[in-house]
């Protein structure tokens, strides 16, 4: 027990005497230092010394603090030269770090080093030439990969920053790249290096790349070593196209991009498929048409799936780079979209009462632009012209096709000289030996002018040739086309048709009615000859019902009239006695198209006409693009494309179809109406969702004739399917109803209702983009729409469960306000004023109240109503929720009379009967129980924004 005692009392002492005898002795004690002092002691040095403290350090972890402060360094020093100069000094030694993590961090601070140089150090512009640049370079052949990366990334940022010199690029960068991309360099370092070469070809510009990177890209094109590399070259082919321009394209990369193509590694091609629309836009519509389409056919057809499923991902694309405005009709100006068809029909028809719509859809705007170029070479040059015109047009036009039967199609002419043409005759013999028969109108000549010389009588060629069936020009129908010609050169406008009363009025009707149920088709050559016919029976009859119909046909009869009107041509006339004798020669005419016509059982001409397979096929025959291609596009709504190819290839096709439809322009729109409306109906909502996002640029493509026909149906199945689709129809709702007629847009004043009813309830940015978009619709419908349709959905809005939708109703009531004011009848916004006090004003709810608060608050900032009816109507409602016993509604009434209403003229300027009740009001507010009220009733706040008030009365979301 003694021992314990001891034990218990003697280890204190020991413990007092030991502590204080040895914290004294410098020989025995081992004292740790602090991490305070190493603090302590690094505030002692400089900016450099401590740098030099640590690059020299054994610790991993010091040397990447170094890299990473470099840059706070270098601002501390920034004063002094020297000092900056040391620092990059200094890089340049932990450049040499043999750990790969310090090298990386260093890599990746260089970028920011050099912009700051540059921005801060102009007066050593040589700084990041002598001291970083080496650096970089030299890291892209590092055998660490991660240095190698961040080197790569390092010189992208600096090319696309230009901080580096055009010089340096080609002394110092590209030759190294090209030295890695050497047959003997390492795989992965050549695939990285020709990576980067592709990449900063768009940097660098076309002559650097043409001179140091084009070269040894075509060789890595055909590396044999590693597919590594020809599948980066096949990814880049595009950019590098891009760069070099057109001539290089076709001379230099495509046989490499060719042979790329048809490479064995699936990968390659497949690269290849993805960068198509790229490679194609840098070359010639002549090579595109020939060469590049029948390759892409190959890769669509490849063996691999892949490369097949990313072949249909750019069909679309590729297609739409056969696009040209004479095709299309498309042209583009500052963003806007404009159609010429539109344009010229607009001014060619604007006097007529009737039209039908699909005739401005099918007109020809290239023929068009033909004519009118050749009128501008007849104003420039008369005797030219004058020249021309006797060559091209010495004797025309009626022509029978040999089909089943002739086809009796007829353009009456004069000639324009009293001599013969012999190369006319050449050519009317030549088109008889093909098989169909010219008849030539012209005035009668003398038998010397139409006398043949011995020679060309008794040629071998009329000797030995068998003879041609003699064919009997109706001398009456050659004294017809001299009274139209007659009748022309003496200015008339119009023609003016000749009475036949032996030709009832039945046979017209059904002529015009023949023509009328061809007109859908009118683009299957088949068709346009039958149409061609029966416009000349009708137009030799004196009618003319397809004027803007058939197009090209009868304005190029007009356009040959007033040829003749400009060169004044000689056209003999014919005695009156001749006319009487003319009626049964067009009723003669007349009947052989109806009969030829109605033997004809290849077409059903009734008005549900059908056609076969056969012509269905060709009904989807252009000339825009290659038609093998445009097949293969059709064909991606075939279900066993999504079997073998790829399960979204219909998305696909809907996401590239507004490109397409461009290229093709709308007189082929019937090529893609089938494909359309499959995909309309596909199964899959995220493709209908696709055109319903897309809708109004196809729209705005096809012109309003052919939207009202074929894309309103699609619309409206639209509005009734699933939200996901209904909201690509409603984000762009106003671009698509301005499209469309009057009559037609007001039509879908009733369904807008429907678009508050949602499949989810809390899809509260359903209901905002409605708000949004009535804003826009207010421009397009009267305020009669306005207030019996719209104002239910404003006032309905207003009171939405989520801010966000509140705050847009309340601009929308306050345009709407705005528009009812203006219009005609005053009695629409006064009675939407008196709706506002009843539904909001004497809310029970203070959320109903505030929402009056806020409408007069964007009323007011919108100057929506003068002052004086602001005042008359609203203010002495407002004024009153002064007394309101909920403070967040006095909180924002006294934001709105204080920094809003009072900031108005009409209460600062001009002395009225209601300044003093704002006044008493405010006083009221600046002497309220509630602190928030006092402050804004009596300071002035720089918030004066809705959402800010929202956010500051703590009204809820939900």
């Amino acid at each position: 027990m003694a021992d314990l005692s001891l034990l218990q009392e003697d280890p204190q002492e020991e413990i007092d005497g030991f502590g204080v005898d040895d914290y004294s002795s410098e020989s025995d004690v081992i004292i740790i230092p602090s991490a305070l002092d190493f603090v302590s002691q690094d505030e002692t040095l400089t900016p450099l010394g401590r740098l030099d403290k640590y690059a020299a350090s054994e610790n991993i972890f010091d040397r990447q603090m170094v890299a990473r402060s470099l840059l706070d360094t270098l601002k501390e020093v920034s004063d002094d030269e020297r000092d900056c100069i040391a620092v990059l000094e200094r890089v340049s030694r932990l450049a040499d770090d043999t750990e790969p993590t310090v090298r990386a961090e260093l890599m990746e601070q260089v970028p920011h080093i050099a912009m700051f140089c540059q921005e801060n150090r102009p007066s050593i512009p040589y700084a990041f030439s002598k001291y970083l640049l080496p650096i970089v370079v030299r890291y892209l052949a590092d055998q660490n990969n991660q240095v190698r990366k961040t080197s790569q990334a390092a010189l992208l940022v600096l090319l696309e920053q230009e901080l580096i010199e055009r010089y340096d690029v080609e002394t110092k960068v590209c030759p190294v790249l090209v030295e890695l991309t050497a047959p003997d360099s390492h795989d992965d370092v050549k695939t990285e290096a020709v990576a980067i070469m592709c990449k900063m070809a768009t940097m660098v510009g076309k002559d650097i790349t043409e001179r140091l990177i084009l070269p040894r890209f075509c060789e890595m094109c055909c590396d044999c070593r590693t597919f590594h590399v020809r599948k980066v070259c096949a990814a880049n082919f595009g950019d590098i196209c891009s760069v070099v321009g057109q001539q290089a394209t076709e001379e230099m990369l495509l046989p490499r991009f060719f042979q790329l193509c048809s490479d064995n590694v699936w990968g390659v091609r497949k690269a290849c498929a993805e960068c198509f629309m790229a490679v194609s836009c840098a070359t010639s519509q002549e090579v595109r048409r020939t060469k590049l389409s029948t390759l892409f056919i190959n890769l669509i057809s490849d063996p691999s799936r892949w490369v097949r499923q990313a072949a249909f991902q750019s069909l679309g694309p590729f297609i739409s780079t056969f696009a040209n405005p004479s095709s299309s009709g498309q042209f583009f100006k500052e963003d806007e979209c404009k159609n010429a068809e539109d344009q010229n029909f607009a001014e060619e028809h604007s006097n007529e009462k009737s039209m039908d719509s699909e005739d401005i859809v099918t007109h020809d705007v290239q023929s068009q632009t033909e004519l009118l170029s050749l009128e501008e070479e007849e104003d420039s040059d008369f005797a030219k012209t004058l020249e021309t015109t006797k060559e091209e047009s010495n004797s025309v036009l009626v022509h029978y096709q040999n089909e089943s039967d002739f086809l009796p199609e007829m353009t009456l002419s004069c000639t324009l000289s009293p001599e013969p043409s012999n190369e006319t005759a050449d050519e009317t013999e030549q088109s008889l030996d093909d098989g169909s028969v010219a008849v030539l109108f012209a005035p009668a000549l003398n038998s010397q002018e139409n006398s043949l010389s011995d020679q060309e009588l008794y040629n071998s060629f009329h000797f030995w040739r068998t003879p041609l069936p003699e064919i009997d020009i109706d001398l009456e129908l050659q004294e017809t086309a001299e009274i139209l010609d007659s009748e022309t050169q003496e200015g008339k406008q119009e023609i003016v048709g000749l009475a036949y009363p032996n030709i009832t009025v039945a046979k017209r009707k059904e002529l015009e009615e023949m023509i009328e149920n061809l007109e859908p088709h009118i683009d299957d050559p088949d068709v346009k000859a039958q149409v061609e016919v029966l416009s000349a029976a009708l137009r030799a009859s004196g009618l003319d019902p397809l004027e803007g119909a058939t197009g090209g046909f009868g304005k190029l009869v007009d356009c040959q009239n007033e040829r003749r009107i400009k060169v004044q041509l000689n056209c003999k006339l014919i005695q009156d006695d001749a006319v009487p004798s003319l009626n049964s020669a067009v009723e003669n005419i007349v009947e052989s198209a109806l009969r030829y016509i109605r033997s004809d059982s290849d077409l059903d001409l009734s008005t549900n006409s059908s056609f076969s397979p056969e012509d269905e096929k060709k009904s989807k025959i252009q000339d825009v693009v290659p038609q093998a291609l445009l097949d293969q596009y059709l064909s991606m709504t075939d279900p066993s494309r999504a079997q073998t190819v790829d399960a979204d290839i219909a998305k696909h096709c809907a996401y590239s179809l507004p490109g397409v439809a461009l290229t093709l322009g709308r007189q082929n729109w019937h090529c893609l109406k089938d494909t359309y409306e499959t995909l309309a109906s596909d199964m899959q909502w995220k493709v209908r969702r696709t055109l319903a996002f897309s809708i109004h640029e196809l729209a705005i493509i096809l012109g309003d004739q052919l939207t009202a026909g074929d894309l309103v149906p699609v619309f409206n199945g639209f509005l009734k399917d699933l939200d996901e689709v209904r909201i690509g129809v409603l984000k762009h709702l106003y671009d698509f109803l301005k499209l469309l007629h009057p009559d037609k847009r007001r039509e879908y004043l009733y369904q807008l209702q429907e678009f508050l009813v949602t499949d989810n309830s809390r899809n509260w940015r359903f209901r905002a983009e409605l708000a949004e978009q009535l804003i826009l619709l207010l421009d397009l419908y009267s305020a009669r729409d306005i207030y019996d349709y719209l104002r239910p959905i404003a006032v309905s809005l207003c009171s939405d469960k989520v801010s966000s939708v509140r705050w847009i109703a309340y601009k929308l009531v306050s345009d709407m306000v705005k528009k009812l004011y203006s219009a005609p009848t005053p009695t629409f916004v006064v009675d939407l004023m008196n709706e506002l006090v009843e539904r909001f004003y004497r809310c029970p709810k203070w959320s109903g109240r505030q929402a009056f608060v806020f409408i007069c608050q964007t009323i007011i900032e919108d100057d929506c109503l003068p002052m004086d009816q602001f005042a008359e109507h609203l203010l002495p409602h407002l004024l009153h929720l002064a007394s309101d016993r909920v403070p967040n509604v006095r909180v924002l009434l006294a934001k709105t009379l204080r920094q809003t209403l009072l900031e108005k003229e009409y209460f600062l300027i001009c002395v009225n009967s209601y300044q003093e009740a704002v006044e008493q009001t405010i006083v009221a507010l600046q002497m309220d129980n509630d602190s928030d009220v006092k402050y804004f009733a009596s300071v002035h706040p720089a918030s004066t924004k809705i959402a800010d008030d929202a956010m500051s009365t703590t009204s809820s979301t939900y």
